[in-house]
Protein backbone atom coordinates (compact mmCIF):
# COMPACT_ATOMS: atom_id res chain seq x y z
CA UNK A 1 0.00 0.00 0.00
CA UNK A 2 1.21 3.21 -1.31
CA UNK A 3 1.74 6.27 1.02
CA UNK A 4 -1.04 8.34 -1.42
CA UNK A 5 -3.41 5.55 -0.65
CA UNK A 6 -3.24 6.12 2.92
CA UNK A 7 -3.42 9.59 2.86
CA UNK A 8 -6.37 9.39 0.71
CA UNK A 9 -7.95 6.80 2.76
CA UNK A 10 -7.78 9.14 5.68
CA UNK A 11 -9.16 11.82 3.69
CA UNK A 12 -12.25 9.73 2.58
CA UNK A 13 -13.03 8.55 5.82
CA UNK A 14 -12.39 11.99 7.82
CA UNK A 15 -14.85 13.33 4.68
CA UNK A 16 -17.80 10.44 5.86
CA UNK A 17 -17.22 11.11 9.73
CA UNK A 18 -17.08 14.56 9.27
CA UNK A 19 -20.57 14.58 7.24
CA UNK A 20 -22.48 12.15 9.09
CA UNK A 21 -21.44 13.12 12.67
CA UNK A 22 -19.88 16.26 12.39
CA UNK A 23 -16.25 18.11 12.41
CA UNK A 24 -16.25 18.70 16.38
CA UNK A 25 -17.69 15.39 17.58
CA UNK A 26 -15.19 13.12 15.61
CA UNK A 27 -11.75 12.50 17.08
CA UNK A 28 -8.28 11.92 14.97
CA UNK A 29 -8.08 8.55 16.77
CA UNK A 30 -11.58 7.40 16.02
CA UNK A 31 -10.37 8.55 12.07
CA UNK A 32 -7.69 6.39 12.74
CA UNK A 33 -9.58 3.37 13.76
CA UNK A 34 -11.99 4.01 10.48
CA UNK A 35 -8.68 3.86 8.59
CA UNK A 36 -7.24 0.90 10.60
CA UNK A 37 -4.07 3.00 11.44
CA UNK A 38 -2.67 4.71 14.34
CA UNK A 39 -3.37 7.94 15.27
CA UNK A 40 0.31 8.63 14.48
CA UNK A 41 -0.51 8.11 11.23
CA UNK A 42 -3.17 10.36 10.91
CA UNK A 43 -0.60 13.14 12.53
CA UNK A 44 2.18 12.54 9.94
CA UNK A 45 -0.02 13.15 6.74
CA UNK A 46 -2.23 15.91 8.78
CA UNK A 47 -0.42 17.92 11.72
CA UNK A 48 -4.08 18.69 13.14
CA UNK A 49 -7.37 17.95 12.74
CA UNK A 50 -7.89 21.71 11.43
CA UNK A 51 -4.99 20.40 8.70
CA UNK A 52 -7.47 17.28 8.12
CA UNK A 53 -10.07 19.33 7.34
CA UNK A 54 -8.24 22.02 5.30
CA UNK A 55 -7.52 18.97 3.48
CA UNK A 56 -10.43 17.21 2.95
CA UNK A 57 -12.30 21.04 1.94
CA UNK A 58 -9.27 20.86 -0.62
CA UNK A 59 -10.42 17.64 -2.04
CA UNK A 60 -13.96 18.51 -1.85
CA UNK A 61 -13.26 21.50 -3.78
CA UNK A 62 -11.36 19.82 -6.36
CA UNK A 63 -13.46 16.86 -7.44
CA UNK A 64 -16.07 19.35 -7.61
CA UNK A 65 -14.32 21.11 -10.21
CA UNK A 66 -13.50 17.95 -12.22
CA UNK A 67 -17.10 16.93 -11.92
CA UNK A 68 -18.84 20.37 -12.73
CA UNK A 69 -16.39 21.26 -15.78
CA UNK A 70 -17.16 17.88 -17.45
CA UNK A 71 -21.03 18.27 -17.38
CA UNK A 72 -20.45 21.65 -18.76
CA UNK A 73 -18.29 20.03 -22.01
CA UNK A 74 -20.70 17.29 -22.30
CA UNK A 75 -23.84 19.54 -22.44
CA UNK A 76 -25.25 20.53 -25.63
CA UNK A 77 -24.62 24.57 -26.55
CA UNK A 78 -28.27 25.46 -24.88
CA UNK A 79 -27.79 27.33 -21.70
CA UNK A 80 -31.07 25.82 -20.06
CA UNK A 81 -29.36 22.62 -20.70
CA UNK A 82 -26.09 23.31 -19.44
CA UNK A 83 -27.32 24.79 -16.34
CA UNK A 84 -29.90 21.35 -16.70
CA UNK A 85 -26.71 19.28 -17.01
CA UNK A 86 -24.84 21.04 -13.90
CA UNK A 87 -27.12 20.53 -11.31
CA UNK A 88 -27.35 16.55 -12.17
CA UNK A 89 -24.02 16.95 -11.27
CA UNK A 90 -23.34 18.39 -8.53
CA UNK A 91 -26.10 16.10 -7.14
CA UNK A 92 -24.31 12.88 -7.94
CA UNK A 93 -21.83 12.95 -5.69
CA UNK A 94 -24.57 14.03 -3.35
CA UNK A 95 -26.75 11.04 -4.00
CA UNK A 96 -23.96 8.52 -4.01
CA UNK A 97 -21.83 9.56 -1.11
CA UNK A 98 -24.59 11.39 2.00
CA UNK A 99 -21.40 12.43 4.11
CA UNK A 100 -21.00 14.94 1.16
CA UNK A 101 -24.24 17.03 2.44
CA UNK A 102 -23.33 16.66 5.74
CA UNK A 103 -19.99 18.60 4.97
CA UNK A 104 -22.02 21.61 3.14
CA UNK A 105 -23.41 21.55 6.94
CA UNK A 106 -20.33 21.73 8.53
CA UNK A 107 -19.18 24.34 6.26
CA UNK A 108 -21.38 27.21 8.39
CA UNK A 109 -19.90 26.12 11.54
CA UNK A 110 -16.08 26.71 9.95
CA UNK A 111 -13.73 28.86 11.60
CA UNK A 112 -13.08 32.01 10.24
CA UNK A 113 -9.95 31.25 8.57
CA UNK A 114 -11.05 27.94 7.64
CA UNK A 115 -14.33 29.60 5.98
CA UNK A 116 -12.05 32.08 4.37
CA UNK A 117 -9.75 29.86 2.19
CA UNK A 118 -12.92 27.24 1.52
CA UNK A 119 -14.53 30.28 -0.28
CA UNK A 120 -10.67 31.34 -1.79
CA UNK A 121 -10.87 27.69 -3.27
CA UNK A 122 -14.81 28.20 -4.70
CA UNK A 123 -14.68 31.73 -6.03
CA UNK A 124 -12.84 30.62 -9.24
CA UNK A 125 -15.95 28.31 -10.69
CA UNK A 126 -18.94 30.80 -8.67
CA UNK A 127 -17.39 33.79 -10.60
CA UNK A 128 -17.36 31.35 -13.69
CA UNK A 129 -20.87 30.94 -13.20
CA UNK A 130 -21.92 34.10 -12.56
CA UNK A 131 -19.88 35.26 -15.95
CA UNK A 132 -21.59 32.48 -17.99
CA UNK A 133 -25.60 33.12 -16.51
CA UNK A 134 -24.55 37.04 -17.15
CA UNK A 135 -23.09 36.56 -20.72
CA UNK A 136 -26.29 34.40 -21.80
CA UNK A 137 -28.74 36.46 -20.48
CA UNK A 138 -27.02 39.58 -22.02
CA UNK A 139 -26.89 37.31 -25.52
CA UNK A 140 -31.25 37.10 -24.27
CA UNK A 141 -30.24 33.09 -24.62
CA UNK A 142 -31.64 33.64 -20.67
CA UNK A 143 -34.29 35.59 -18.38
CA UNK A 144 -32.85 38.91 -17.88
CA UNK A 145 -31.97 39.11 -13.79
CA UNK A 146 -28.99 38.75 -11.38
CA UNK A 147 -26.57 36.28 -12.59
CA UNK A 148 -24.95 36.17 -9.06
CA UNK A 149 -28.74 35.98 -7.19
CA UNK A 150 -29.52 33.22 -9.62
CA UNK A 151 -26.31 31.03 -8.58
CA UNK A 152 -27.06 31.91 -4.83
CA UNK A 153 -30.00 30.48 -5.11
CA UNK A 154 -29.26 27.28 -6.42
CA UNK A 155 -26.73 27.16 -4.04
CA UNK A 156 -28.91 27.94 -1.39
CA UNK A 157 -30.69 24.82 -1.83
CA UNK A 158 -28.64 22.81 -1.60
CA UNK A 159 -26.81 23.68 1.50
CA UNK A 160 -30.69 23.77 2.90
CA UNK A 161 -31.18 20.06 2.09
CA UNK A 162 -28.08 19.31 3.99
CA UNK A 163 -28.79 22.21 7.03
CA UNK A 164 -32.84 21.62 7.60
CA UNK A 165 -33.37 18.46 6.46
CA UNK A 166 -36.26 18.74 9.42
CA UNK A 167 -37.93 21.71 8.04
CA UNK A 168 -37.69 19.42 4.55
CA UNK A 169 -39.26 16.73 6.35
CA UNK A 170 -42.11 18.53 7.82
CA UNK A 171 -43.37 19.32 4.15
CA UNK A 172 -43.16 15.67 3.37
CA UNK A 173 -39.42 15.14 1.99
CA UNK A 174 -37.63 12.39 2.69
CA UNK A 175 -34.04 12.63 3.26
CA UNK A 176 -33.04 9.13 1.09
CA UNK A 177 -31.52 8.85 -2.18
CA UNK A 178 -34.92 9.03 -3.79
CA UNK A 179 -35.83 12.02 -1.90
CA UNK A 180 -32.65 13.54 -2.85
CA UNK A 181 -33.15 12.57 -6.73
CA UNK A 182 -36.84 14.29 -6.65
CA UNK A 183 -35.75 17.34 -5.01
CA UNK A 184 -33.01 17.47 -7.42
CA UNK A 185 -35.83 17.25 -10.30
CA UNK A 186 -38.05 19.84 -8.57
CA UNK A 187 -34.82 22.12 -8.72
CA UNK A 188 -34.16 21.83 -12.57
CA UNK A 189 -37.47 22.03 -13.30
CA UNK A 190 -37.49 25.25 -11.69
CA UNK A 191 -34.51 26.91 -12.82
CA UNK A 192 -35.44 25.62 -16.11
CA UNK A 193 -38.69 27.81 -15.83
CA UNK A 194 -37.47 30.73 -13.87
CA UNK A 195 -34.68 31.36 -16.94
CA UNK A 196 -36.48 30.56 -19.84
CA UNK A 197 -35.95 33.62 -22.37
Amino acid sequence: MTDRTTRERILDAALDLFGVRGVVAVSLDEIARAVGVRKQTVLYWFDSKEALLDGVLDKVAAELVIVIDAAVRSAPDDPLDRIDAVVRAVFRPAVRRPGLLGLVREVSRLSQGQADRLAERIAPLIDRAVAYLGDEMAAGRLRAGDPRLIAALGYATITGIATEPEVLRAVGWTADTAGLRSLRDELRAFLRAALQA
